[in-house]
């Protein structure tokens, strides 16, 4: 019997440590928009990048993460420097701590920059395009680097994974696409973000991969937490910024923030079907495609 109550009771002892831990775990989110990017009298409108709506999607998330405790770091327009971003991205990643959820979102233009280290099958690495960052490439003027590429940003998701370890999770939501251009659509003008013109010193064409897979496997790690990716559109497709009572917002930025308003976000990543499907029911989004990247 005595046996049988100490099982009892290290069992009990045992769910009250893990509902503390779970009550106990900090939220942490780093929220980055770009709406006013810095022009270029000199250039012409196609080798400046087009002003969008960015912190607009900051607002709307802002709010809904504050309701769920999540301590908030945001950068915004002139503050959304390449070397901001990455000292930010350095502190935030220095707080994290065993069993921390993490948020990260970026609204910004994206691009295609030619791959100089030979690790892109198709030649060609994914960037996105801080407030400070050129479209063309210029030899002794600018030759990329405030470009913040997927290599490195890799580096930056694969320490947080490690230090907030397997009972944390990270998720990181790209509102920004690789491929893209203004366009006429269902009556309306649409405001997209990003382009199909390469940053490349060697004047390569790009040529997008066309991958149509909606769920792509990350490594899974005994030493790493589970993570989750949502981005806007497969690579080869336009991000369209949607409106909603007259204000733009990027699509997938507002849909998830739609989601997030009814769930409190934790390590189930169910609700991402969500956002996918509600992407899918809109008639303004038909030419493009979320595509989810997780560990799970």
């Amino acid at each position: 019997m005595k046996l049988i109550m100490k099982g009892i009771v290290v069992t009990i002892i045992l769910m009250l440590l893990s509902v503390w831990s779970i009550h106990g775990q900090t939220k942490l989110a780093l929220l980055i928009g770009i709406s006013e990017y810095t022009k270029d009298d000199a250039k012409t409108n196609d080798d400046s990048w087009s002003n969008i709506h960015g912190v607009n999607d900051v607002k709307l998330l802002n709010a809904t993460l504050t309701e769920q405790d999540f301590n908030i770091t945001t950068l915004c327009n002139k503050e959304a420097t390449a070397t901001k971003i990455r000292k930010t991205l350095k502190k935030f990643t220095s707080v994290c701590k065993e069993g921390d959820l993490v948020y990260i979102h970026f609204s910004c233009h994206g691009q295609p920059i030619e791959d100089l280290n030979g690790d892109e099958p198709e030649g060609w690495d994914e960037a996105l395009v801080p407030i400070d960052a050129k479209k063309v490439y210029q030899k002794g003027v600018y030759e990329g680097k405030n470009h913040i590429i997927d290599d490195e940003l890799n580096e930056y998701l694969r320490e947080i994974r490690t230090k907030v370890g397997k009972n944390g999770f990270v998720y990181v939501v790209v509102d920004a696409c690789h491929a893209g251009s203004s366009y006429r659509g269902d009556e309306e003008e649409r405001i997209t973000r990003g382009t199909n013109r390469g940053f490349t010193a060697s004047d390569k064409p790009f040529v997008p991969k066309i991958d149509k897979r909606g769920k792509i496997e990350i490594e899974k790690s005994n030493v790493m937490s589970d993570i989750c990716i949502l981005e806007a559109c497969r690579s080869y497709q336009v991000n369209s910024e949607i409106q909603e009572n007259g204000i733009y917002y990027g699509s997938l930025s507002y849909y998830v923030n739609q989601v997030l308003q009814n769930i409190q976000l934790d390590n189930d990543i169910i609700w991402t079907n969500k956002v996918s499907r509600l992407m899918n029911e809109d008639i303004h989004l038909v030419r493009q495609n979320i595509v989810i990247e997780t560990s799970l």
